[in-house]
């Protein structure tokens, strides 16, 4: 059988250790974030939402979700 790779990404400033080769659209699916109300920042450059599929999450990287919030 063969061995999971993990790597360790940091997810709005805590460190977390995810599968290798995990792509960025599972890894959201995963945490439950709701793509329509939130901004995203990978390595300190916004991402494009119709790009998460052809991520792939590396050693190190560094994710900022900001959730928008509304009010009046």
């Amino acid at each position: 059988m063969k061995k999971i790779k993990k790597i360790k990404i940091k997810l709005n400033g805590k460190f977390s250790t995810i599968n290798e080769n995990l792509s960025f659209s599972i890894f959201l699916k995963e945490l439950k974030i709701p793509l329509k109300k939130v901004a995203i920042e990978l390595n300190q450059e916004i991402i494009d939402k119709n790009n998460l599929k052809t991520i792939k999450l590396k050693n190190n990287d560094k994710i900022e979700i900001v959730h928008f919030i509304g009010g009046g």
